[in-house]
C-alpha cells in the first residue's frame, strides 16, 4: 500500500481481543505495519489477519523488557493492555492492587521508556493510553481501578510537554462503557459477610447493564486511531456514554453533584 502510513510501525498492547483487537485491525486496514501483544501468542482464539503478535506480560519486568527488544523501531504505541477490577476500598487486598498498578500503570509506563528514545531520535512518535472515563467520573467499588486510569492519564499530562518538542505526540483516549465481555473478566474481592454485599451488588448490576449496551470496540478503535494520526494530537479523546453531554456537565456543576450523578447512574443513593 502507497499510503503515508504504510511506513510506520504500531505496536497495540493487549491486542488478543476488545480494543486492542479492534485498534490493530484498523491500523492494519490503514496501512501500518502492526504488532500485538498478549501474555499467551500461541493461544490467541481469534487473531487479527496481518498483526504479528509477541508475548508481553506486563507484570513482568523482564518481560516488558523482552518486548521492546523483540520489537524494534516503533512510530506508534497504543498502551492498552490491563486488568479490571473491582471490590470495596477497605476489602481490596494489597497484593491484588499492587498487580493492578504494575499490570495497569507500572508496566506501560516502563514500556514507554524503552520505546521513546527512538521516537525522539527519528523525530516522530505516537503514545496513545487507553484510559477509562471512570478516571475523570470515580465510582465508588472501583477505587483501585479509577486510581490505576488517573495514574496513567498523569503520567501521559505531565510527559507530553517533555516530548512534544521531538515530534512525539501523547494522547490519552477514555472510553465509557464498552461492549467487549469485560465484565466476565474483572476480578472482583468481596469479603464473606461484608457490610458492603447489597450495594456493590447494586453498583456491579448496573456497570454490567452499562456495558452489555456499550459501544462497540470498533467504536473506540477509531477514536484511537484519530489521536495517532492527528498533528499535533489532542491531549485527551473521550467517547461513549454520552461524552460531550456529562463532561460539560461536569464544567458546568459542582464536583459532588457530578458524582452523585454517577452514583445514581449505577444504582448508589
Amino acid at each position: 500500500m502507497n499510503s503515508p502510513t504504510a511506513r510506520r510501525t504500531a505496536l497495540v498492547t493487549g491486542a488478543s481481543s476488545g480494543i486492542g483487537a479492534a485498534v490493530a485491525a484498523e491500523l492494519v486496514r490503514r496501512g501500518y505495519r502492526v504488532y500485538g501483544t498478549s501474555r499467551k501468542p500461541e493461544s490467541v482464539a481469534d487473531p487479527v489477519p496481518g498483526v504479528e503478535y509477541l508475548s508481553l506480560d506486563l507484570a513482568d519486568g523482564a518481560s516488558v523488557e523482552a518486548c521492546a527488544g523483540a520489537v524494534g523501531d516503533v512510530d506508534v504505541l497504543v498502551n492498552n493492555a490491563g486488568e479490571s477490577q473491582s471490590g470495596p476500598f477497605e476489602e481490596l487486598p494489597a497484593d491484588a492492587v499492587e498487580r493492578l498498578f504494575q499490570v495497569n500503570v507500572f508496566g506501560a509506563v516502563r514500556l514507554t521508556q524503552l520505546l521513546l528514545p527512538g521516537m525522539r531520535a527519528r523525530r516522530y512518535g505516537r503514545v496513545v493510553m487507553v484510559g477509562s472515563m471512570l478516571a475523570s467520573f470515580p465510582l465508588a467499588y472501583r477505587s483501585s481501578y479509577v486510581a490505576s486510569k488517573a495514574a496513567l492519564k498523569g503520567f501521559a499530562d505531565a510527559l507530553r510537554r517533555e516530548v512534544s518538542p521531538y515530534g512525539v505526540g501523547v494522547a490519552t483516549v477514555e472510553p465509557g462503557s464498552v461492549n467487549t465481555g469485560i465484565s466476565e473478566r474483572r476480578t472482583q474481592y468481596l469479603g464473606d459477610g461484608s457490610p458492603y454485599t447489597d450495594e456493590y451488588h447494586t453498583m456491579l448490576d448496573a456497570l454490567n447493564a452499562n456495558e452489555a449496551g456499550g459501544i462497540s470496540a470498533g467504536t473506540v478503535a477509531r477514536t484511537v486511531v484519530r489521536a495517532v494520526e492527528a498533528d499535533p494530537p489532542r491531549p485527551f479523546y473521550a467517547v461513549g456514554s454520552n461524552a460531550p453531554v456529562v463532561f460539560a456537565l461536569r464544567r458546568l456543576f459542582p464536583r459532588s453533584a457530578v458524582l452523585k450523578l454517577v452514583a445514581r447512574r449505577h444504582g448508589l443513593r
